[in-house]
Protein backbone atom coordinates (compact mmCIF):
# COMPACT_ATOMS: atom_id res chain seq x y z
CA UNK A 1 0.00 0.00 0.00
CA UNK A 2 1.36 3.41 -0.96
CA UNK A 3 1.38 5.75 2.03
CA UNK A 4 -0.63 8.93 1.69
CA UNK A 5 1.29 12.14 1.45
CA UNK A 6 0.51 14.73 4.06
CA UNK A 7 -1.04 17.95 2.80
CA UNK A 8 1.20 20.67 4.28
CA UNK A 9 -1.50 23.35 4.02
CA UNK A 10 -4.04 21.13 5.77
CA UNK A 11 -1.51 20.20 8.47
CA UNK A 12 -0.68 23.87 9.09
CA UNK A 13 -4.35 24.79 9.32
CA UNK A 14 -5.01 21.95 11.76
CA UNK A 15 -2.06 22.98 13.89
CA UNK A 16 -3.40 26.53 13.98
CA UNK A 17 -6.82 25.34 15.08
CA UNK A 18 -5.33 23.15 17.79
CA UNK A 19 -3.20 26.02 19.05
CA UNK A 20 -6.19 28.35 19.11
CA UNK A 21 -8.22 25.77 20.98
CA UNK A 22 -5.48 25.24 23.54
CA UNK A 23 -5.18 28.99 24.07
CA UNK A 24 -8.93 29.39 24.43
CA UNK A 25 -8.93 26.64 27.07
CA UNK A 26 -6.85 28.92 29.32
CA UNK A 27 -9.39 31.78 29.10
CA UNK A 28 -12.62 32.13 31.08
CA UNK A 29 -15.75 30.80 29.42
CA UNK A 30 -17.39 33.56 27.41
CA UNK A 31 -20.74 35.05 28.49
CA UNK A 32 -21.70 38.30 26.75
CA UNK A 33 -24.20 39.32 29.44
CA UNK A 34 -24.12 41.48 32.58
CA UNK A 35 -21.97 39.63 35.10
CA UNK A 36 -20.17 37.75 32.34
CA UNK A 37 -16.76 37.83 30.65
CA UNK A 38 -15.79 38.23 27.00
CA UNK A 39 -12.47 37.84 25.17
CA UNK A 40 -11.90 40.38 22.37
CA UNK A 41 -9.09 39.76 19.81
CA UNK A 42 -6.87 42.80 19.29
CA UNK A 43 -4.48 41.64 16.57
CA UNK A 44 -1.11 39.87 16.20
CA UNK A 45 1.03 39.75 19.35
CA UNK A 46 3.99 41.65 17.98
CA UNK A 47 5.54 44.39 20.06
CA UNK A 48 4.30 45.70 23.41
CA UNK A 49 0.86 44.78 24.67
CA UNK A 50 -1.93 47.24 23.80
CA UNK A 51 -3.46 49.37 26.55
CA UNK A 52 -7.21 48.84 26.67
CA UNK A 53 -10.01 50.60 28.56
CA UNK A 54 -13.71 49.98 29.03
CA UNK A 55 -15.05 53.33 30.20
CA UNK A 56 -12.60 54.55 32.85
CA UNK A 57 -11.34 51.09 33.82
CA UNK A 58 -8.22 49.49 32.37
CA UNK A 59 -8.77 46.00 30.92
CA UNK A 60 -6.59 42.91 31.26
CA UNK A 61 -4.66 41.95 28.08
CA UNK A 62 -2.88 38.66 27.43
CA UNK A 63 -1.50 36.57 24.56
CA UNK A 64 -3.52 33.69 23.16
CA UNK A 65 -2.76 31.82 19.91
CA UNK A 66 -0.22 34.52 18.94
CA UNK A 67 -2.84 37.23 19.32
CA UNK A 68 -3.32 39.97 21.86
CA UNK A 69 -6.66 39.39 23.57
CA UNK A 70 -8.57 41.70 25.92
CA UNK A 71 -10.30 39.76 28.73
CA UNK A 72 -13.19 42.00 29.74
CA UNK A 73 -15.34 41.84 32.88
CA UNK A 74 -18.96 42.97 32.47
CA UNK A 75 -20.57 44.48 35.55
CA UNK A 76 -24.02 43.37 36.70
CA UNK A 77 -25.41 46.86 36.04
CA UNK A 78 -24.03 47.22 32.50
CA UNK A 79 -26.73 47.79 29.88
CA UNK A 80 -27.50 45.41 27.04
CA UNK A 81 -26.54 46.63 23.57
CA UNK A 82 -23.42 48.00 21.89
CA UNK A 83 -20.29 48.93 23.85
CA UNK A 84 -16.81 49.96 22.78
CA UNK A 85 -13.29 49.19 24.01
CA UNK A 86 -10.67 51.90 23.55
CA UNK A 87 -7.35 50.44 22.38
CA UNK A 88 -3.98 52.20 22.25
CA UNK A 89 -0.89 50.50 20.82
CA UNK A 90 2.05 52.86 20.72
CA UNK A 91 0.73 56.05 19.14
CA UNK A 92 -2.11 54.32 17.34
CA UNK A 93 -5.57 54.48 18.87
CA UNK A 94 -8.57 52.42 17.77
CA UNK A 95 -11.82 50.96 19.07
CA UNK A 96 -13.30 47.47 19.28
CA UNK A 97 -17.12 47.33 19.48
CA UNK A 98 -18.98 44.44 21.12
CA UNK A 99 -22.60 43.55 21.80
CA UNK A 100 -24.18 42.42 25.06
CA UNK A 101 -27.44 40.59 25.66
CA UNK A 102 -29.71 41.17 28.65
CA UNK A 103 -29.93 38.55 31.37
CA UNK A 104 -32.48 38.22 34.15
CA UNK A 105 -31.19 36.51 37.28
CA UNK A 106 -33.46 34.63 39.71
CA UNK A 107 -34.62 36.04 43.06
CA UNK A 108 -33.50 34.65 46.43
CA UNK A 109 -35.27 35.38 49.74
CA UNK A 110 -33.25 35.13 52.96
CA UNK A 111 -34.05 35.60 56.64
CA UNK A 112 -31.25 37.18 58.71
CA UNK A 113 -31.46 37.04 62.52
CA UNK A 114 -29.32 40.16 63.17
CA UNK A 115 -31.74 42.95 62.20
CA UNK A 116 -28.93 45.54 62.03
CA UNK A 117 -27.54 43.62 59.05
CA UNK A 118 -30.78 44.54 57.25
CA UNK A 119 -31.56 47.92 58.87
CA UNK A 120 -28.21 49.42 59.96
CA UNK A 121 -28.29 52.26 62.49
CA UNK A 122 -26.59 55.63 61.97
CA UNK A 123 -23.21 54.49 63.33
CA UNK A 124 -23.40 51.33 61.25
CA UNK A 125 -24.02 53.40 58.11
CA UNK A 126 -20.91 55.50 58.78
CA UNK A 127 -18.86 52.33 59.21
CA UNK A 128 -20.36 50.80 56.05
CA UNK A 129 -19.44 53.91 54.01
CA UNK A 130 -15.83 53.82 55.27
CA UNK A 131 -15.54 50.11 54.53
CA UNK A 132 -17.10 50.44 51.08
CA UNK A 133 -14.32 52.88 50.14
CA UNK A 134 -11.67 50.38 51.29
CA UNK A 135 -13.33 47.49 49.44
CA UNK A 136 -13.68 49.52 46.24
CA UNK A 137 -9.99 50.48 46.49
CA UNK A 138 -9.02 46.80 46.77
CA UNK A 139 -11.02 45.90 43.68
CA UNK A 140 -9.51 48.78 41.67
CA UNK A 141 -5.87 47.86 42.23
CA UNK A 142 -3.75 47.38 39.13
CA UNK A 143 -0.54 45.35 39.20
CA UNK A 144 1.39 44.84 35.97
CA UNK A 145 2.39 41.32 34.96
CA UNK A 146 1.31 38.51 32.69
CA UNK A 147 -1.79 36.52 33.69
CA UNK A 148 -1.52 33.17 31.95
CA UNK A 149 -4.18 30.94 33.46
CA UNK A 150 -7.81 31.79 34.18
CA UNK A 151 -8.96 28.24 34.93
CA UNK A 152 -9.23 28.29 38.71
CA UNK A 153 -9.44 25.58 41.32
CA UNK A 154 -12.47 25.82 43.58
CA UNK A 155 -11.29 27.65 46.75
CA UNK A 156 -13.20 25.26 49.02
CA UNK A 157 -15.02 21.94 48.61
CA UNK A 158 -18.74 22.23 49.25
CA UNK A 159 -22.21 22.81 47.90
CA UNK A 160 -22.88 25.99 45.94
CA UNK A 161 -25.57 27.47 48.18
CA UNK A 162 -26.17 30.80 46.40
CA UNK A 163 -25.39 31.42 42.75
CA UNK A 164 -23.93 34.61 41.34
CA UNK A 165 -26.28 37.42 40.29
CA UNK A 166 -29.29 36.50 42.44
CA UNK A 167 -31.65 39.38 43.18
CA UNK A 168 -31.61 39.21 46.98
CA UNK A 169 -34.37 40.00 49.44
CA UNK A 170 -33.35 40.07 53.13
CA UNK A 171 -36.21 39.91 55.64
CA UNK A 172 -38.59 41.10 52.93
CA UNK A 173 -36.39 44.03 51.79
CA UNK A 174 -34.72 44.16 48.37
CA UNK A 175 -30.95 44.58 48.39
CA UNK A 176 -28.13 44.61 45.82
CA UNK A 177 -27.72 41.55 43.56
CA UNK A 178 -25.40 38.82 44.79
CA UNK A 179 -21.95 39.72 43.49
CA UNK A 180 -20.25 36.40 44.25
CA UNK A 181 -20.68 32.67 44.59
CA UNK A 182 -21.54 31.15 48.00
CA UNK A 183 -20.11 27.74 48.87
CA UNK A 184 -21.51 26.08 52.01
CA UNK A 185 -18.93 24.21 54.11
CA UNK A 186 -18.36 23.47 57.82
CA UNK A 187 -16.73 26.14 59.96
CA UNK A 188 -12.94 25.72 59.90
CA UNK A 189 -12.76 24.15 56.41
CA UNK A 190 -9.49 25.33 54.75
CA UNK A 191 -9.76 27.80 51.87
CA UNK A 192 -7.13 27.63 49.12
CA UNK A 193 -5.92 30.10 46.50
CA UNK A 194 -7.62 29.19 43.19
CA UNK A 195 -4.60 30.59 41.31
CA UNK A 196 -1.31 32.23 42.18
CA UNK A 197 -1.48 35.76 43.56
CA UNK A 198 -0.58 38.15 46.34
CA UNK A 199 -2.76 38.94 49.36
CA UNK A 200 -3.41 42.64 48.79
CA UNK A 201 -5.75 43.41 51.68
CA UNK A 202 -7.16 41.84 54.85
CA UNK A 203 -10.06 43.36 56.76
CA UNK A 204 -13.08 42.79 58.96
CA UNK A 205 -16.21 44.46 57.62
CA UNK A 206 -19.82 45.00 58.73
CA UNK A 207 -21.41 42.88 55.98
CA UNK A 208 -18.49 40.74 54.78
CA UNK A 209 -17.00 39.83 58.15
CA UNK A 210 -13.36 38.71 58.02
CA UNK A 211 -12.23 39.13 54.43
CA UNK A 212 -9.18 38.52 52.23
CA UNK A 213 -8.43 40.00 48.80
CA UNK A 214 -5.96 38.30 46.40
CA UNK A 215 -4.43 40.26 43.53
CA UNK A 216 -3.71 37.96 40.55
CA UNK A 217 -2.47 40.78 38.30
CA UNK A 218 -3.86 43.28 35.78
CA UNK A 219 -7.05 44.00 37.69
CA UNK A 220 -8.00 40.36 38.29
CA UNK A 221 -8.92 40.36 41.99
CA UNK A 222 -10.61 37.65 44.05
CA UNK A 223 -12.32 38.20 47.41
CA UNK A 224 -13.12 35.73 50.22
CA UNK A 225 -15.61 36.76 52.91
CA UNK A 226 -17.27 35.52 56.16
CA UNK A 227 -14.04 33.83 57.28
CA UNK A 228 -13.53 32.39 60.76
CA UNK A 229 -9.73 32.60 60.68
CA UNK A 230 -7.05 34.05 58.39
CA UNK A 231 -3.77 32.14 58.47
CA UNK A 232 -1.61 34.37 56.22
CA UNK A 233 -0.74 38.07 56.14
CA UNK A 234 -1.20 40.95 53.71
CA UNK A 235 1.67 40.97 51.22
CA UNK A 236 2.12 37.18 51.26
CA UNK A 237 2.47 35.48 47.86
CA UNK A 238 0.24 32.41 47.44
CA UNK A 239 0.74 29.58 45.00
CA UNK A 240 -2.21 27.75 43.46
CA UNK A 241 -3.76 25.44 46.04
CA UNK A 242 -2.09 27.06 49.07
CA UNK A 243 -4.36 27.49 52.13
CA UNK A 244 -4.71 30.99 53.60
CA UNK A 245 -7.97 31.05 55.62
CA UNK A 246 -10.87 29.01 57.00
CA UNK A 247 -14.63 29.02 56.41
CA UNK A 248 -16.71 30.84 59.00
CA UNK A 249 -19.89 32.82 59.61
CA UNK A 250 -18.65 36.35 60.33
CA UNK A 251 -20.62 39.30 58.94
CA UNK A 252 -24.12 39.05 57.43
CA UNK A 253 -24.79 35.32 57.04
CA UNK A 254 -27.42 32.65 57.58
CA UNK A 255 -24.81 29.95 58.29
CA UNK A 256 -21.15 28.98 57.71
CA UNK A 257 -20.08 29.44 54.09
CA UNK A 258 -17.53 31.12 51.84
CA UNK A 259 -18.59 34.10 49.76
CA UNK A 260 -16.21 34.16 46.78
CA UNK A 261 -16.09 37.11 44.38
CA UNK A 262 -14.10 37.48 41.15
CA UNK A 263 -13.48 40.97 39.77
CA UNK A 264 -12.10 42.01 36.37
CA UNK A 265 -11.56 45.70 35.55
CA UNK A 266 -13.55 46.49 38.72
CA UNK A 267 -16.56 44.50 37.50
CA UNK A 268 -17.81 41.64 39.66
CA UNK A 269 -18.33 38.64 37.38
CA UNK A 270 -19.55 35.06 37.72
CA UNK A 271 -16.82 32.94 39.38
CA UNK A 272 -18.25 29.80 37.74
CA UNK A 273 -16.87 31.05 34.39
CA UNK A 274 -13.35 30.57 35.78
CA UNK A 275 -13.76 27.11 37.28
CA UNK A 276 -12.36 24.00 35.67
CA UNK A 277 -15.32 21.82 34.56
CA UNK A 278 -14.72 19.11 37.19
CA UNK A 279 -14.73 21.74 39.96
CA UNK A 280 -18.24 23.10 39.37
Amino acid sequence: MVPRRKNPLLSAALAGLLAAGAAQATLPRAAAVPGGVISVPLGPAGGPAPIVHLGERRVLVRQAARQWVAVVGLALDIKAGRHVLRVRQGRVESTRPFELKAKKYPTQRLQVSNRRHVDPNAEDLKRIARERALINSAFRQWRAGAVTDFLFRAPVAGRQSSAFGLRRIFNGQARRPHSGLDIAAPRGTPIIAPAAGRISRIGEYFFNGRTVFIDHGQGLITMYAHLSRITRQAGDWLTRGEAFAEVGSSGRVTGPHLHWSVSLNDARVDPALFLRPHAE
